[in-house]
């Protein structure tokens, strides 16, 4: 009861970090409870100066953490991620801004995570960010200053967010220039996660002629990767390489260990025969209620997979649903529409569609936080010409192509660069 318990809290949270024009996370203006304190960083006291030319954010700490800044566009955000923190800030701080900062919201991203965003007045680029050592009496402090830049400018770092430089770490005086894009790691480049659905003793859906959905997908879900990373922009990662079942909540925890940029998961639908027939590729995405029945139906089915494999379904909702759900609903969602109408774009023009490409569902898979994430299926094996197709290297070969250069347009357009510091 006590760890569902801290993940409700957790999950409080989560909602207030990502929603639109909240001015804070609900455990922000809340007293610290025992069970999220711990041995966290203590935020005890945030001050904000300058105009809107610059803008200075401070915030004292009783101790020195690591950070990561990036920016996000439409609408102009600036985002300090951080280890887990204890927020004991003033009620209702963050709610008004000053300068380039309009407003404010702080809080739990993930269990171990903390994060700010700062909703900016207009195009900014973050000058510095860093964290200065206790000295003299005075706390260790987070400061983040922010620029304006005009609108030119802003695009000239969405630019170089397509060949981002590798992420630094901070020097002797405690300064980190601005990272990357938005979940670079070492090397400096963004992860897809590519999932191939089912594996294993989870076979999928099949086709009157014997192909298995684990197959077919897989295959694809190769090629992509090999494709993706031949451009050397972005690396990619796969929940599953061979014929291997993977729990649902594993998959999830994929893309949160990889600090996932985007999670795309491959299916193959196939329709009962007594519903009729169905042909075409279709692109979903996560909402708690379907667009139709059969998106319903298919939800439910991929929702059960885990018990194919004997997992214990009674623990994942807990971590899923209580934290996730609402937290992947909220500004991840956007992100994730926003690539589905790209996606749906780019494979028109090499692939069959469904009369109704974009659908939503509430599928398990595509509940990570903080991860844009669509679920793609492919075909329906149990119809023939979608199934000689999946099965056509020429066709596969045609529609990775459109699918990478939907992920690639995504990233590039998503993530914006923050340049280092003069």
């Amino acid at each position: 009861m006590a760890g569902r318990a801290n993940l409700r809290i957790v999950w409080l949270c989560a909602i207030a970090l990502l929603a639109p024009g909240a001015a804070s996370f609900a455990a922000g203006n809340e007293p610290v409870r025992p069970e999220i304190a711990g041995d966290f960083p203590v935020a005890s006291e945030v001050r904000l100066a300058g105009d809107l030319n610059q803008t200075r954010f401070i915030l004292d700490l009783d101790k020195k953490i690591d950070i990561h800044a990036f920016l996000l566009t439409d609408p102009y955000r600036a985002v300090i991620d951080i280890p887990q923190v204890s927020f004991r800030l003033a009620p209702k701080a963050g709610e008004t801004g000053r300068g380039l900062i309009k407003a404010f919201r702080y809080g739990l991203v993930m269990p171990g995570g903390s994060r700010i965003v700062f909703d900016l007045a207009g195009p900014a680029k973050i000058q510095k960010a860093y964290v200065l050592d206790a000295a003299n009496g005075q706390p260790s402090r987070l400061v983040v200053e922010l620029e304006a830049v005009d609108r030119a400018a802003f695009n000239g770092l969405l630019a170089r967010s397509s060949s981002p430089e590798p992420a630094k770490d901070a020097d002797s005086s405690g300064s980190i220039p601005g990272t990357p894009g938005l979940t670079g790691l070492a090397d400096g480049r963004l992860v897809v996660v590519i999932d191939p659905g089912h594996g294993g003793i989870d076979n999928g859906t099949h086709a009157s002629t014997g192909e298995a959905e684990k197959d077919l997908v897989l295959a694809f879900a190769s090629a992509l990767r090999d494709r993706i990373e031949q451009g050397g922009k972005y690396r990619v990662v796969m929940t599953r390489t061979n014929d291997t079942f993977v729990p649902l909540g594993d998959r999830l925890r994929v893309a949160r260990n990889n600090r996932a940029a985007l999670f795309v998961s491959i299916h193959a639908d196939a329709l009962p025969r007594h519903e009729g027939d169905a042909q075409g590729a279709t692109i979903y995405t996560l909402s708690d209620k379907a667009s139709d029945r059969e998106a319903e139906r298919l939800a439910e089915a991929e929702n059960k997979a885990d018990a194919i494999g004997g997992v214990d379904l009674t623990e994942e909702p807990t971590e899923v649903a209580d934290i996730l759900i609402d937290l992947a609903q909220r500004e991840t969602r956007t992100f994730s529409n926003r690539f589905a109408q790209l996606l749906m774009s780019e494979m028109k023009t090499s692939a069959r569609m469904h009369k109704h490409p974009l659908k939503s569902a509430g599928f398990r898979v595509l509940k990570a936080p903080d991860v844009p994430s669509v679920l793609v299926e492919l075909g329906y094996v149990s119809n023939k010409a979608d199934l000689r197709q999946m099965a056509s290297e020429e066709w596969r070969s045609r529609t990775v192509r459109s699918v990478a250069k939907a992920v690639e347009t995504f990233l590039a357009k998503r993530m914006v660069s923050v340049a280092p510091a003069d």
